[in-house]
């Protein structure tokens, strides 16, 4: 959502709506958390602007001119970086010495891996999600019916892309269970599936238009599998998207993952455990 200025109001009202309402209650929940001590406002917004845009994840909100929408107070106290990208490009850049503090992912994996090079925190899970089925306002699905359609030729599959983005891991893992319950689907579905987004070379969605809202309004694919979350916000975007709950016999669970720079500075510390708290 973030990697482009802020969507205009009178052309995504629902989107622009719901963005800041999610802010406001997570600010409003966490000032609760800390209560009415010295900093207390700052904190509370300095942690909901993190987990606010880690759930949204689809690019860098320092470059946009987001923050000026979500009337923030005055001198936030400690500044946050953030930057966004499919997590096994960002493992591969932190790998290449670019500075960073607290990495979060999609999944466990990448910052296991860092955790296995040394010098970052084993990982912890800090939020969880799963995977639901964006599709074309022509399609009629059901869950019951969910595979037959994925393996059927006449409709495009689209995905994220494996390795480099965990998005893309998780279909992956769906096609696993897939031949669990029918034979040779896994074959059949990695060669159908169109990776369109989270590769080093995937296109950019133009500026104020969410990815995947905008993969599926250009008809690249008539079935997109990806995070739940994904899924509702391209459809609040582009109405005319349906979204298919996936079977539990395919369902794939996402575990995303936290990991802390060791000898990180302490307000960085102190961040990440704050997402970690139950309450955040």
């Amino acid at each position: 959502m973030f990697g482009t200025p802020w969507p205009e109001p009178a052309a995504h009202p629902t989107l622009v709506k719901h963005a800041v309402h999610a802010f406001d209650v997570l600010r409003k929940n966490l000032l609760k958390k800390h209560g009415d001590k010295k900093g207390a406002k700052k904190q509370a917004e300095f942690e909901a602007m993190f987990i606010w845009s880690a759930l949204h994840g689809l690019a860098t909100i320092e470059q946009s001119n987001v923050m000026q929408h979500l009337v923030l107070s005055k001198g936030r106290g400690q500044k946050l970086a953030l930057s966004f990208a499919a997590s096994g490009l960002l493992r591969e850049r932190i790998e290449k010495g670019e500075s960073v503090q607290v990495f979060a992912s999609a999944d466990m994996g990448h910052p296991q891996k860092l955790a296995d090079g040394g010098g970052w925190s084993q990982p912890r899970v800090f939020v969880r999600n799963q995977l639901c089925a964006l599709t074309q306002a022509n399609l009629n699905l059901i869950p019951d019916r969910l595979l037959d359609a994925l393996l059927d030729p006449s409709f495009r599959l689209g995905t994220s892309t494996p390795k480099a983005d965990p998005a893309g891991d998780y279909a992956w893992a769906l096609f696993r269970r897939a031949e669990a319950v029918r034979p040779g689907a896994y074959a059949l579905l990695e060669r159908k599936a169109l990776q369109l987004t989270g590769g080093p070379n995937s296109p950019k969605a133009p500026a104020g238009r969410g990815t995947y809202a905008w993969v599926m309004d250009q008809g690249q694919a008539d079935i997109f599998i990806t995070y739940c979350t994904n899924a509702v916000a391209a459809q609040e975007e582009v109405q005319r998207l349906k979204i298919v709950a996936i079977p539990p016999n395919l369902q794939v669970f996402a575990d995303y993952g936290l990991t802390v720079r060791r000898g990180a500075h302490p307000a960085a510390q102190a961040f990440a455990d704050a997402l970690l708290t139950p309450k955040a």
